[in-house]
Parts: C-alpha cells; structure tokens; sequence
C-alpha cells in the first residue's frame, strides 16, 4: 500500500516536472468583467445617430451615458459606474500593462496598407495616418493566432480603410495597445480590441466587426456606429477577438498552435461515397445473415 502510495506520488511529481504549473491557473488577457464589455470609457461614453452595439456599454468613474436611444444595444445592457463597469476598468489598467510587457516586436512604419501579417508583435510608429488602405492579418492555420500592435502615440486610420483577418479560428486575438487616443475614420471597417490610455473616436460609420472599443481615462465617442463583441464567420466563438494570449500571473505569453480543422471541399463527397458504400455492404451482410438472398458461389475449373 505505502509502496503503491509512494509510486502515485513520484508520478505525480514527474507529471508536474514535465508540465509545469495547471493550465487552470493561466486566464485570459482580458478580465470577466472587462471581456463583457464592448464599449467602455472613463469619463463620458456619448453616441449620436443609430449606433448598434453588440455587449454592455459602461463608463466609470464617470457617470454619463448619452444618446442610448437612439443608439440601440443588443446582448447587453448600458452601465453608468456600476460594480461591473469599475471592476472592468481596473481590468483595463492590467490588460493595458500586460500588453506593453510582451515589448516592441517588430518594428514598422507608420502606414500598414497594403501589409499581411503573420501572427506576433508589433510596434507601429506614429503618423497622420495608420491605415489608408487594407491590412491583412493572416492566421496561417492556427487557431489560437494573435497580433498585438504596440501604438507608442496613436492609432489613426483614414476613410473607407479595412482590416482583415484570415486563416484563423475560434481561439484568436487581436489587440491595439494604444498610447493615447484612437481615431477611427468614416466608414472605416476595423477589426481587433482598441486598448487606449486615452480617449477612442468612432466616426460616421465606422465599424469594428469584431472587437471593443476599450478607453482608460477619457472618453468614448460614437456616431452611426457597429460595434460587436461577438463575431460571426470563422471568428465565430472567439469571444470578440479576445484570444491568442494567457495569463499567468503578471506573465503574459502566446498561446500554442491549434490547427484551423476545415475539411477540405474536394473530400466531402468522397466521404459521402464511402458512408454510403459502408452502409449498403451491411445491408447485404444482414440479408445473407437472415437467409434471404443466397450468392451463387463461382468454382474455377
């Protein structure tokens, strides 16, 4: 018994060895309380036109929500310095934190028209505009693919500008650590979690198609706009884009590749054949079984 006893014990230490600490102690870069927001300011969160937002709308320590109608929530609710709304602020200082201890990465210029993006990060440098055309951000297959985008000073983009993400799945993240403020321009089509020190304006028509529009100590500024914490697509499941990234602590690292498992096109109706082959090879074996149907047996000479 006490030998038995001894041998669980031993493995249990290997197992711990090999393995490291229990995967349930790692959490998500963005906190419950935080996660659940979608739109979140400081001082004042104001809306004009008919904005649509997909999760809670909150401000704290401020206490002003305006023109919700005739902006429109759906899957959440509006919270003027609720429990939940502080909690997600001070979750948003340690996110915020969190991102600037995984460094610089990869530095680039100020313009990311035109660039595909592997999975990492990145520092962007300061310009009049951060994006004039379109970015692409390219999972290369993996599931958990992150991006986080150092912005030192702010995030601009110019109008009609799109990002895109691809070749990715349920667990991926994308993040914009942003310095000071963000300007989203009209009828901008944007993608990823906006984490600003500062203050976040949307304008006309802007839309973030997946993500948050995240501010820490000034306002958020809304017109015309979409919003969603939830996404739809190959995204569908990813929590508003907020994968990619564990915490451990005040340890912030990627998370492992998981393969994106889409069958291919081509091999579906193969599958088909063969179910369907199986199928009638059974069938013939229960009516030989049963005795109903006898196959003549061919003898060479």
């Amino acid at each position: 018994m006490k030998i038995s006893r001894c041998l669980s014990i031993l493995s249990c230490a290997v197992i711990a060895t090999l393995y490291g600490a229990s995967p349930a102690l790692a959490g998500p870069l963005l906190g419950p309380d935080l996660s659940s927001f979608t739109v979140l300011g400081s001082s004042t969160v104001t809306n004009t036109g008919t904005s649509t937002i997909s999760g809670n709308v909150g401000v704290s320590p401020g206490t002003s929500i305006t023109g919700f109608p005739p902006g429109v929530v759906t899957g959440g609710t509006v919270q003027a310095h609720t429990a939940s709304a502080i909690a997600a602020q001070s979750q948003l200082t340690t996110a915020i934190t969190g991102l600037g201890s995984l460094g610089p990465g990869t530095a680039l210029g100020a313009n990311l028209a035109g660039l595909t993006l592997t999975p990492g990060v990145y520092t962007v440098a300061a310009g009049t505009t951060n994006l004039s055309g379109t970015l692409t951000l390219n999972g290369q297959g993996n599931a958990n693919a992150a991006w986080v985008f150092q912005m030192p000073s702010t995030l601009i983009t110019s109008s009609n500008s799109v990002v895109n993400v691809i070749n990715t799945g349920s667990g991926a993240g994308v993040y914009w650590n942003v310095g000071s403020s963000a300007t989203i321009a009209v009828n901008t089509t944007f993608i990823g979690n906006i984490l600003a020190l500062a203050s976040i304006t949307m304008n006309t028509s802007a839309t973030d198609l997946c993500g948050r529009a995240l501010a820490s100590t000034a306002a958020v500024t809304l017109d015309t706009n979409n919003l969603s914490g939830t996404c739809t697509s190959q995204l569908a499941g990813s929590n508003g884009l907020s994968g990619g990234l564990s915490v451990s602590g005040t340890t912030v690292s990627f998370l492992p590749y998981a393969p994106v498992n889409v069958p291919e096109p081509s091999t579906l109706p193969l599958l088909g054949l063969g179910f369907v082959g199986l199928g009638l090879f059974g069938l013939r074996r229960t009516v030989e079984t049963n005795g109903l149907q006898r196959i003549p047996m061919i003898v060479s000479a």
